[in-house]
C-alpha cells in the first residue's frame, strides 16, 4: 500500500529503489507516527470532520498499534512502502471507510515531519539525561582523584603539574556546553509542523492549535511553507549538537587510549575492559575507547552529510529528505550509545601512581620556579632568564615540593561552581 497510490502499476526495480530502507528506518518512529495520528484525529473530531464514535474507533485502533509497538510485534512488511502507509492500512483493515478518513486535511510530508519531530524530542531529552549522568560520574572521580599529579602537557611535551582532578572536570564543564547546544536543538524541533500537509496548508479549517496542545509541543510553526523548510534544517541543527557531544567525547577517549599507553602509563582498566593481541601475550588494549573515538568522530562526520544533503534545494518538499532519515536517526541513536558505554567504562578507571624522579619530569617544576623567584622580589622576565641559564647549563634541580605545592593552589577546582553551573543550564 501507498499513501499516493491512485492505482496505477510502478516498476518494481524503481519501487525498490525509491524506498530503500525506509521499512527498517521508520520503526524508530512507528510510536510517534500512531501518537500523531491519535490527536490529528481528535482534532479533526473537534473540528467535526469525525464522529465521536469514529474518533473512538480511530484512537482504539491506534491504542493497539502503539501497544505492538511497545512489544516488539509491530512489523512494516515489503507490501508497505513506509511505516505511514502501514498504520494507515491497519485503520482501514479493521474499521473500513472510518480508517480511510486519518488522511483528511494532512499530507504524507507533515505526517513524516511531525513523527520526527516527536521523536526528536524524546531521544534528545533522553540524550541530555545521559550527558547529565555522565558528568555526575566525572564530578565524583575528580572529588576522588583532586590531588593526584598528572604532568600536564603542551606541543606534547611535559609542561607544567595538573591534576586528575582538573581533568576529570574540565570535560565536565564540557559537557556543560554540550548541553546548552543540545537545547538550542531541542528548541528548534520543539514546534509542531502538523496541519502544513503539502507545504501549503489545507483548505479544510483544522484546529493547528489542538494537535500543539496534546502532543506536548512548546509551539506551533506558524507558517505552513516554515513548516516544510524546517525539513534538514532541524536535522542540520540536531547534527550540530550531536557534534559537539561528540567533539568532546573524543578527545577525552583519546586521552584515555595515550595516557593508558606504556610510554605515558598513568591510567589503566579493569582486565575485563580491554583486549588481548592474537601473538603478544603482554597487550592490554584499550579497545573500547578507540571504537568510541572511531564512532565520535563518525557522528562529528554527520554534519557534513546533512548539509551536503540538503544543501542549494529550493523551497518546497523534495524526495532527497528521505536520505536525511537513515543518517541522523542513526546518529541519535549512537549518540546514546556511546554516552552510555563511555560512562560505564570511566567509572571503572584505575589511577597509577607517577614516579616525579623520571628523568623526563625534571623540569616539571620550572615555571613555579620562576614564581618562587618573582615573590622574592625579582621581575618575572629577571626570574625566567635565571631559571632558563640554569636549565642550559644542566645546573637546574627540580624541587617537588614545588610541583605538590603548585597541585596543592590548584586542587580547588571549583567543582560547587561548576555542579551550580550545570544545574542552571540543565534545569536540574
Amino acid at each position: 500500500m501507498k499513501l499516493w497510490d491512485k492505482g496505477l502499476q510502478i516498476d518494481k526495480i524503481i519501487e525498490n529503489f525509491t524506498v530503500g530502507n525506509d521499512r527498517e528506518i521508520d520503526i524508530h518512529i512507528a510510536k510517534y507516527d500512531a501518537l500523531a495520528s491519535k490527536a490529528h484525529a481528535e482534532m479533526l473530531q473537534s473540528c467535526e470532520y469525525l464522529t465521536n464514535n469514529e474518533l473512538e474507533q480511530l484512537k482504539e485502533g491506534l491504542d493497539e498499534i502503539l501497544n505492538q509497538i511497545e512489544n516488539g510485534e509491530f512489523e512494516i512488511e515489503d507490501s508497505f512502502e513506509d511505516v505511514h502507509s502501514k498504520i494507515e492500512y491497519e485503520l482501514t483493515k479493521k474499521y473500513g471507510e472510518v480508517g480511510k478518513k486519518i488522511h483528511t486535511a494532512r499530507s504524507r510530508n507533515d505526517q513524516v515531519l511531525v513523527a520526527l519531530h516527536l521523536y526528536y524530542k524524546d531521544n534528545l531529552l533522553i540524550i541530555k539525561g545521559l550527558i547529565e549522568k555522565l558528568f555526575e560520574s566525572l564530578i565524583v572521580l575528580a572529588e576522588k582523584h583532586q590531588k593526584q599529579l598528572i604532568p600536564g602537557y603542551t606541543h606534547l611535551q611535559v609542561a607544567m603539574p595538573s591534576s586528575f582532578g582538573l581533568w576529570f572536570s574540565s570535560y565536565a564543564e564540557l559537557l556543560i556546553d554540550d548541553i546548552m547546544t543540545l537545547q538550542a536543538a531541542l528548541k528548534v524541533v520543539d514546534q509542531n509542523p502538523l496541519g502544513s500537509a503539502a507545504g501549503y496548508g489545507s483548505s479544510f479549517q483544522i484546529n493547528r492549535e489542538k494537535t500543539t496542545e496534546l502532543l506536548g509541543f512548546n509551539t506551533l510553526k506558524y507558517n505552513v511553507v516554515a513548516a516544510q523548510l524546517s525539513r534538514g534544517k532541524s536535522e542540520r541543527t540536531i547534527a550540530s549538537a550531536l557534534s559537539g557531544i561528540a567533539y568532546t567525547l573524543s578527545k577525552f577517549a583519546m586521552d584515555v587510549c595515550l595516557y593508558m599507553s606504556q610510554n605515558f602509563g598513568f591510567i589503566t582498566f579493569p582486565d575485563e575492559l580491554t583486549t588481548g593481541s592474537s601473538i603478544m601475550p603482554h597487550k592490554k588494549n584499550p579497545d573500547v575507547f578507540e571504537l568510541l573515538r572511531a564512532n565520535c568522530n563518525k557522528i562529528q562526520g554527520l554534519s557534513s552529510e546533512i548539509h551536503l544533503l540538503t544543501t542549494n534545494l529550493p523551497s518546497g518538499y523534495h524526495r532527497d529528505f528521505q536520505l536525511l532519515k537513515e543518517p541522523i536517526l542513526g546518529g541519535i541513536e549512537k549518540t546514546k550509545e556511546i554516552l552510555q558505554i563511555f560512562d560505564y567504562a570511566i567509572q571503572q578507571i584505575i589511577i597509577k601512581p607517577i614516579d616525579l624522579d623520571e628523568d623526563k619530569y625534571k623540569y616539571l617544576s620550572t615555571v613555579d620556579s620562576v614564581n618562587e623567584l618573582v615573590k622574592n622580589g625579582k621581575s618575572f622576565r629577571e626570574a625566567y632568564q635565571i631559571i632558563g641559564e640554569l636549565i642550559e647549563s644542566g645546573t637546574y634541580v627540580s624541587d617537588t615540593t614545588n610541583t605538590h605545592s603548585h597541585i596543592g593552589s590548584i586542587h580547588n577546582l571549583g567543582l560547587e561552581q561548576i555542579v551550580a553551573k550545570m544545574k542552571r543550564v540543565s534545569g536540574l
